[in-house]
């Protein structure tokens, strides 16, 4: 499978996803991203050409990733796995240093009403030192898609992703 694999705010191309995706045998593109430089709405544009070109069949996104890869698939209707994603970035980012504009990520969070909470799983960190919003996970995306792992954290490295996606994804 094809997947797009969206990394965190001030995260790695090749993070903990990425690792497990690609030890799952996937084929993963995974974009290096400088949310403090790029506006959102240029990175949407730069994901949606990936998409576009690269004839992706799933979306895989980390934190601030999760919150691209929710958008895009409401807007393409893919099938997406999110990792403690961060899916109110006007008020997490802020709090973790980020001094851009908020505005656009106001606007691209209404985008979030037409998703289809069907085709989101979602693995969560149940001691999320960063994200303390994962209430607000659970009410749109419905129980059933979210997985929690009590002991995991913020980062991914501290989940079971490659048997979390290979139950997900398959191999």
């Amino acid at each position: 499978m094809k997947i797009l694999n969206i990394h965190g705010f001030r995260g790695d191309q090749h993070n903990a996803a990425y690792g497990a995706l690609t030890e799952n045998g996937h084929t993963v593109i995974s974009p290096a991203t400088d949310y403090d430089s790029e506006k959102p709405k240029d990175i949407l544009d730069k994901l949606r050409g990936i998409i576009d070109t690269e004839n992706i069949d799933m979306l895989a996104g980390t934190s601030l990733g999760g919150f691209y890869a929710a958008v895009l698939s409401a807007e393409y209707g893919m099938p997406a796995v999110l990792v403690n994603p961060c899916l109110m970035p006007y008020y997490h980012l802020p709090k973790l240093g980020y001094e851009g504009d908020i505005r656009e990520y106001i606007e691209i969070f209404g985008k979030l009403a037409a998703l289809d909470a069907g085709k989101i799983h979602c693995i969560i960190g149940g001691s999320d030192e960063v994200i303390d919003t994962h209430s607000f996970d659970m009410r749109l995306f419905g129980e059933d898609m979210i997985t929690i792992i009590p002991e995991g954290m913020h980062s991914g490295a501290t989940l079971p992703l490659k048997e979390y996606f290979e139950s997900i994804i398959g191999e």
